[in-house]
Order: structure tokens, then C-alpha cells, then sequence
């Protein structure tokens, strides 16, 4: 007879508690503090490490349809008495009117703080997102504007954006959806990053509208992720591939995310064998739920999902000096042992995903591990949001609170998202410490 694991539930309850606190008194008044933009519309995103505005002038499209991801999403989950559904509104509003290419379709990459156009292309990240936040927005406040710009983007990426012959999504476009040249252009690459935030952002509308076409988009994407993106003996995530779905070496994009704190051009060290511990289990997590949502049999992803939450516990975990390392190879060395703020959030959600799914004490461990870890070091309690980045003992390397690429769409949606976890796991295993 199979032990039955005894769960520490006065911890659950303890960091909960925590999660909580941090959540309602720290992280979301930083942001409903300062970020709404009065006078130009939409977000303010660049905060230096006190929380002061530091003037920068852009406004990104990941930026604005994160914030509004994380005020529709907290609000929805019960949080901030109504000022989330506010703010959450106040940013569509500026997306729609200030960001929506007009003659052309689909959202700008980047505006200035008056809403005037600076990069013009069409970026499947970013419209990702903005399906993602759109989607959640109605999902939250029932405002229809939210989810028919939702499927409005969703039908342009349909037309424009399918690789009709090999399957998969093509990712960089100029402002006519033309695409973009190969190389540093990005026109000649598929990602792991791209189709795993489009399989988001294909849940959140598929809950929304309950359309078929969704759904369907919603499983091939997940197919292409499980069958074209792993790693063939260790299914880990791939960073880039080509057209065909050969693999290809991971570069740096004259339009760039993941790698705005590298400063070196090219190629990247150990470009063809390297892997991301946050993206694993990000991916892993995403995945379940896209699955419940679907209401579609977790049993034939389980072993997939269990090895990329494995792969991280084992060799992504600092059990000396704690959090989560970068990345590292696919068979388990590790390259970059510094400590990114959004990996240690997603790996907090996977970790106790996997509790409640496997139910195995290894899992359990890893998610005290980091979670120790951002309480003690990532969080920075003067101003109420997290360091970017800290070295693998957890010195601040970078201090700044905001940007186009850290906003509050991993720290937030990290709180109530394992709030959540731990309620359910405290349902379903009640007994005490022993």
C-alpha cells in the first residue's frame, strides 16, 4: 500500500497568509499608486528603485496589455474593492484608441506617452498579450469592447501570421504584415516563448467565447508545443527553431524580450543546447490549465508535464543559496546561476501545481525553496515590488522596479495563482504537521 504524504498544512496556511499580505498591501498599491496615466492615457511602466517615475517616454504593447491583464485578472479574483476594474478599463481604453493600427490592423509594438506611433510593426508577443488581456478584461468586467478586439486580433494572426505549410506561427511583421527579414529581423524564426504565450492567450479567449475555432487553435498550438518544441530525449523547451522545425541556433531580435539584459549581438553561448528553467515549468503550468479549461483528459500530457517540472526541481532549484537558476542545458548543467524575478514566480505556480497533481514531496520542497527565497531577497520592501534580477545569493544586480519588459503581470498573477493552489491543496490534503 502506497505511504499516504503527510502535507504541512499550517505552512499552506502560513505562506498563503503571506501571498496575501504581500499582494493587497505591497504589490498592487504599488501599482494603483502610481501607474495610471491621467493626462495621457493608459500606463506609466518605468519606475526606478524607490518608485519613482524615471520619465521614460515609451509605452510598449506588452507593458499596456500586461497591466491590464493583472488589474482585470486581480479584479475578477475579488481584489481591490473595484479600483482594479477601473484601471483595468482606463488601459483598454488607450489601447484601443491610442494603439490600434487603424488602416492596417492589429496593435503597434510602441507608442510614445501621448499615444503617438514609434514602432509600427506587428509583433505575435505582443498581440498575444493583448488577446490575453482583452480576453480577461470581459471575462472580468463583461465590457464586450475587450473581447471584440480580442477576436479581431485573432482573426488578423489567422490571416496573416499562419505557416500554412509547416505548421506553427511566424512572429515578426512590418506594419502591412509583411514579413520581416530573417536573422536579427526574426521573419526566418519560430519560438518556444511565442506559441507558448499564444497558447495563453488561446485559453483566455477560448473561456471567453466558447467558439469552436478557438478551441481548435487552441489544441494545435498545443500540439506544436508538445511535439515540435521539446527536446526529443528530455522534453525541455527549445528556445528557436527554424520554418521547418529543425532547430536553430538562439540569436538576438532587433525587436527583443527575454534578452534585455544581455548587451552582446549575435548569437548566444551554448545557442544550440540551452534551455530555460522558468519557461519549463511556466509551460507545464500553462498547459494544465489550458487543459481544464478545454475540459480535455490531462492523462496522455501528464508524462510531459511531469518531466519539465522535474527537470527544473532537479537542476533549476539553488539548494545552497535558493530561488531558480536561469537556464541551463537540457541534460542538467547549469550556465546562468543568476536569479530572473519571473522565473522565480512562474516556478512558485508550477511547483505546487504539481503537489496537487502528483502529490510528491519533491515538488513541495522546491516550492518552499523559492518561495523563502523571493520573501527574503526578490522583494523590495521600500518600494513593494520585485528586483529584476539578483545574483545567485541574492544581491540586487538590477534595482529598477519597472520597464517595458518587468511590469506586474508575473509578480501579481504569482500571488493569485498560488493563493488559489494553496487553498485547494489545503482541501484536498487537511491533515497537520507531524
Amino acid at each position: 500500500m502506497k505511504h499516504k504524504q503527510e502535507w504541512p498544512k499550517q505552512k499552506m496556511q502560513k505562506y498563503r497568509n503571506q501571498l496575501r499580505r504581500h499582494l493587497e498591501n505591497e504589490l498592487l498599491p504599488f501599482w494603483i499608486d502610481r501607474c495610471r496615466d491621467d493626462d495621457c492615457g493608459g500606463f506609466i511602466t518605468h519606475f526606478e528603485e524607490k518608485g519613482k517615475d524615471t520619465g521614460e517616454d515609451e509605452k510598449s504593447l506588452v507593458a499596456q496589455a500586461r497591466t491590464i491583464y493583472t488589474m482585470s485578472s486581480a479584479h475578477r479574483s475579488g481584489y481591490g474593492d473595484g479600483i482594479c476594474e477601473d484601471f483595468a478599463r482606463h488601459g483598454v481604453d488607450f489601447l484601443i484608441e491610442k494603439m490600434w493600427d487603424a488602416e492596417q490592423g492589429g496593435f503597434y509594438w510602441t507608442v510614445d506617452r501621448r499615444g503617438q506611433v514609434r514602432i509600427s510593426k506587428k509583433i505575435l508577443y505582443g498581440l498575444s498579450f493583448s488577446i490575453y488581456a482583452l480576453s480577461e478584461y470581459t471575462l472580468a468586467t463583461n465590457d464586450k469592447r475587450g473581447i471584440h478586439y480580442a477576436e479581431k486580433t485573432f482573426n488578423l494572426i489567422q490571416k496573416h501570421a499562419v505557416d500554412t505549410m509547416y505548421g506553427g506561427y511566424f512572429e515578426m511583421f512590418e506594419r502591412n504584415w509583411e514579413l520581416c527579414e530573417g536573422g536579427a529581423g526574426g521573419g526566418d524564426r519560430k519560438t518556444l516563448d511565442v506559441h507558448m504565450h499564444l497558447m495563453e492567450a488561446l485559453t483566455t479567449l477560448y473561456e471567453c467565447t466558447r467558439k469552436q475555432v478557438h478551441l481548435r487553435k487552441l489544441k494545435e498550438v498545443i500540439e506544436i508545443l508538445t511535439h515540435r518544441m521539446l527536446h526529443h530525449q528530455y522534453r525541455t523547451g527549445v528556445p528557436q527553431f527554424w520554418r521547418d522545425w529543425s532547430i536553430a541556433p538562439q540569436i538576438k531580435f532587433d525587436i527583443i524580450w527575454g534578452w534585455d539584459r544581455f548587451s552582446q549581438k549575435g548569437t548566444k553561448v551554448h545557442s544550440h543546447d540551452n534551455t530555460s528553467f522558468g519557461h519549463n515549468v511556466e509551460l507545464a503550468w500553462l498547459l494544465l490549465h489550458a487543459l481544464d479549461i478545454m475540459g480535455k483528459d490531462r492523462t496522455p500530457y501528464l508524462d510531459i508535464i511531469k518531466k519539465l517540472l522535474d527537470h527544473a526541481a532537479a537542476y533549476g532549484i539553488d539548494s545552497k543559496w535558493g530561488g531558480v537558476f536561469v537556464e541551463g542545458s537540457h541534460s542538467g548543467d547549469v550556465y546562468d546561476r543568476e536569479k530572473e524575478f519571473w522565473q522565480q514566480a512562474e516556478v512558485m505556480i508550477g511547483m505546487l501545481d504539481g503537489c496537487i497533481h502528483f502529490q510528491q514531496k519533491g515538488y513541495w520542497d522546491a516550492y518552499e525553496n523559492v518561495h523563502y527565497f523571493v520573501f527574503k531577497h526578490m522583494i523590495n520592501r521600500q518600494a513593494g515590488e520585485w528586483y529584476p534580477l539578483l545574483n545567485q545569493k541574492g544581491k540586487p544586480i538590477w534595482t529598477h522596479m519597472s520597464h517595458s519588459w518587468k511590469v506586474n503581470y508575473h509578480t501579481v498573477r504569482c500571488m493569485i495563482q498560488c493563493i488559489q493552489r494553496l487553498n485547494k491543496l489545503m482541501e484536498l490534503f487537511p491533515q497537520k504537521i507531524v
